[in-house]
């Protein structure tokens, strides 16, 4: 297992107890294979796109039990994976020896706000979960700041946020709009951005930060990202994508190629699921 300048990671800093009990009862395990197909698609489409060739060393904050990271270490990348769920590093770290001939360079417990890599040694930083639940402007700050102290300069971050108006398009498309509960916390995203369940019904998610696609893209530009740019993940096929036949290729990157044309159009980046910036270390 290679280093990268691995340092301990800052004391005192811990998710909330309510994401990582909603996160360690597996509910990352096939939602990438299963309703959540079409964002991890479109999420590798624009990590073909973005990141630097390898070999690179790519860490993947926030990298669960390795959707990404694990694919991108058999690509030739030296991958470090940092989650805060321990049930979630223990699963990377399985599946990691089972690719013993491209295992990822290292998997710990940590948290966004306090990498444990020196700086300038990374050639690429993922967020592909952290700014979800860090509900707090200075923590999402951190984070970021973070992945910017660690990134050599060049080096590429590629963020995702939730959309401001997820539940409503969710509640819209599943009938829960018409829950007076849903309906309230509907408004209480609209409002202030935070998204709660107040009595932890499946499938209404965990505490989370729903953002803007603009807020989103001024975040990662106060952090240092002069050139930060905000894509739609699902764009406007979001709300369709349990009617979209991805196994048939034909279909599938015919919905890609539609999505691809309208990732950036402005009117459209709210309809999006998830939102990805993606921006330079100068």
């Amino acid at each position: 297992m290679h280093t990268a300048g691995i340092l301990c990671w800052g004391k005192g800093m811990r998710p909330s107890d309510e994401v990582v009990a909603h996160y360690s009862r597996g509910v990352e395990r096939d939602r990438l294979g299963t309703w959540g197909r079409l964002e991890a698609l479109r999420t590798r489409e624009l990590l073909a796109r973005f990141l630097p060739s390898a070999p690179a060393v790519v860490w993947d904050v926030g990298g669960a039990e390795g959707a990404y990271a694990l694919p991108l270490a058999e690509a030739g990348y030296e991958v470090y994976l940092l989650d805060p769920v321990p049930a979630h590093v223990d699963a990377a770290r399985a599946a990691s020896a089972r690719q013993a001939a491209a295992p990822l360079a290292g998997a710990v417990v940590g948290d966004a706000r306090g990498l444990p890599a020196a700086s300038a040694t990374a050639d690429a930083v993922l967020l592909l979960g952290p700014l979800y639940h860090l509900t707090e402007a200075r923590d999402r700050e951190s984070a970021l700041t973070e992945a910017y102290r660690v990134l050599r300069p060049g080096g590429r971050l590629l963020a995702a946020a939730i959309s401001r108006f997820a539940s409503t398009l969710d509640g819209l498309r599943a009938g829960m709009a018409a829950d007076p509960v849903f309906e309230g916390v509907i408004e209480g995203d609209l409002d202030t951005g935070v998204h709660r369940n107040p009595e932890g019904r499946p499938g209404w998610f965990t505490l989370a930060y729903f953002h803007r696609p603009d807020e989103l893209r001024e975040e990662v530009r106060r952090s240092g990202f002069s050139d930060a740019e905000v894509y739609a993940v699902e764009g406007p096929c979001a709300q369709a994508s349990m009617n979209l036949d991805l196994d048939d290729p034909v279909a599938r990157h015919a919905a890609l190629r539609a999505i691809a044309r309208v990732e950036q159009e402005p009117s459209l980046l709210g309809a999006s699921s998830h939102l990805m910036a993606v921006a330079s270390k100068p």
